[in-house]
């Protein structure tokens, strides 16, 4: 079992032991009730409904709906697979905190899962239920560096960067006031990024253009700054080694 934490509850063990037995129980209890048409519509049926419901969550969720939070990914809020999945629909509000109970963060976003969970907690069955913040409520709440950095990679592949490395190549090739530049990259190979950082290059988009693009792309986060400053060192990154190549 991955999560450490479940071991000590015998009955998730024991499913995880045998996790088909539940399956062949209920299968056997609807085909000893209604014969052929209990286990076809009962179990067979029902069973693919729910293996697509699923599956479409991380499929139609990453395709279509609304992006409420900056997670780093294609996740979405669908409110037509809510419905159909008891509230697993909220998909990006789950992407941005995933230990909520809840997956509807707002009181018209329908959760059926949770209202059952939260009934189970009123009797005593579930306890200890996490709910998010209020900074992720407000989407105030800084990013992880992980989310910046996959955010960051998604605004820099809106940059043709082998475009940009071409232009640029060919500037400090055929400008005489860049021969300077060319010297100082030649000579700082790995750290080609801080001198294309310390000097005003064409071709290279500014800050300003790439938190302009950052802007349209994202809604609204506390860490659009680190995910521009991060993209725009990404992309000197990437420009400083296929210069680096193109000159050895």
């Amino acid at each position: 079992m991955k999560v450490g934490d479940f071991t000590k509850y015998p009955e998730l063990t024991w499913l995880h032991k045998y996790e088909l037995v539940p399956a062949a129980v209920l299968a056997l209890v609807t085909f000893l009730s209604a014969d052929w048409p209990g286990l076809v519509v009962s179990f067979f049926w029902s069973t693919v409904a729910v293996y697509h419901a699923t599956f479409c969550i991380n499929s139609l969720a990453h395709v279509h709906g609304s992006k409420r939070y900056v997670t780093g990914d294609d996740s979405r809020n669908n409110w037509l697979l809510a419905f159909f999945t008891m509230g697993e629909g909220w998909h990006n509000n789950h992407h941005a905190y995933q230990a909520s109970v809840r997956q509807g963060f707002r009181w018209w976003e329908i959760d059926p899962t949770f209202y059952i969970i939260k009934a189970l907690s009123l009797l005593g069955v579930v306890w200890d239920l996490k709910s998010p913040p209020d900074a992720v409520l407000k989407n105030e709440q800084r990013l992880g560096s992980r989310v910046i950095d996959r955010a960051a990679a998604e605004l820099v592949a809106t940059f043709n960067v082998e475009s940009i490395s071409a232009k640029l190549s060919h500037a400090l090739g055929t400008t005489p006031g860049l021969a300077d530049f060319r010297v100082r990259l030649a000579a700082a190979q790995h750290r080609a990024h801080e001198v294309l950082a310390h000097g005003h290059l064409p071709h290279i988009p500014t800050r300003d253009e790439i938190w302009a693009r950052a802007s349209t792309m994202f809604v609204k986060t506390r860490s659009l700054e680190d995910i521009v400053e991060r993209a725009h060192r990404m992309i000197l990154e990437a420009v400083g080694s296929r210069l680096i190549a193109a000159a050895g």
